[in-house]
Parts: C-alpha cells; sequence; structure tokens
C-alpha cells in the first residue's frame, strides 16, 4: 500500500527508478483525488496546473509505470476509458468493488467483500485457489432512479 510521497520514492529507489517532479505531481494528484477515479486526462489536466511543461504521453508511461510497481491500479468500468485509483490494498486483500451507474457515470465503492463464501466454494468445487476478484454493479444511483 503506498499512501505517501516518501513510500513511493522507496519503492521507486528499489526497482531503480527516481521520483522525477512528474511522477511526484502525477501521485499527488492521485492521492488528491481518492476516490475519483481519474482518467489519463483528467490526470494530465490536474497536473499541467502546477506542471505546466508536462506532456499527455508523460503521464501515460507514468502512470503505466506506476500501475505496473502497483502503486496504483488501473480500472476499467466499461466506457471505454482506463482510470486509476492508489492501490490502498495489501497483497492479501482483495480490490474493493464498484458501483456504476449507467445514466450519469457516477462511480462509487463498495468496501464490503460479500464473496468470501463464493471463493470458498470455487475454491473448493475447482482445487482453484482464488487470489483476487473484481466485480461491477451497473444500475442507477440514488440520483437517478
Amino acid at each position: 500500500m503506498i499512501d505517501s510521497i516518501d513510500k513511493l520514492k522507496d519503492v521507486l529507489k528499489e526497482k531503480g527508478y527516481k521520483l522525477t517532479p512528474q511522477r511526484r505531481g502525477i501521485l499527488n494528484t492521485i492521492i488528491k483525488n481518492q476516490g475519483k477515479h481519474l482518467s489519463s486526462e483528467e490526470v494530465y489536466d490536474f497536473v499541467k496546473k502546477d506542471c505546466p511543461e508536462i506532456g499527455l504521453a508523460t503521464v501515460y508511461r507514468t502512470l503505466q509505470l506506476l500501475d505496473d510497481l502497483g502503486i496504483i491500479t488501473k480500472i476499467s468500468f466499461d466506457d471505454g476509458c482506463a482510470r486509476y485509483e492508489l492501490n490502498t490494498h495489501s497483497d492479501d486483500d482483495h480490490q474493493h468493488h464498484h458501483v456504476i451507474c449507467t445514466k450519469c457515470g457516477e462511480v462509487l465503492e463498495v468496501e464490503v467483500d460479500l464473496l468470501e463464501h463464493l471463493e470458498e466454494e470455487i475454491e473448493k468445487s475447482y482445487d482453484f485457489q482464488v487470489k483476487d476478484h473484481k466485480v461491477k454493479f451497473f444500475g442507477l444511483c440514488s440520483k437517478c432512479k
């Protein structure tokens, strides 16, 4: 779990990378907007305010690097746009689930894991070790229904 610049700096250094001003700006943007599930372009728009020389390609490359290192998580809500959030779970935890409004596009995080029994059943029935699962519920939010 990465929740500070110091931890990020350590992770990058261990992997042979430096914490550049651009990487710092991108991570700060994701931390400040936690729970908003930003797209690459949204990250770029936020970072550009404090780091006007940054290019969109740098944002794409940095987001990919941070995802590869497990610092952030890339998410698809089946809308054709990749979104990113801070990886706040340890290796033993499951990622949280999401509810997505099909009318206004609002995304809410569901922290409760209701699938433990299902995982146990899958492991038993199929001799399969479940490491993680991702669940998305689509429907109408309270404002749209």
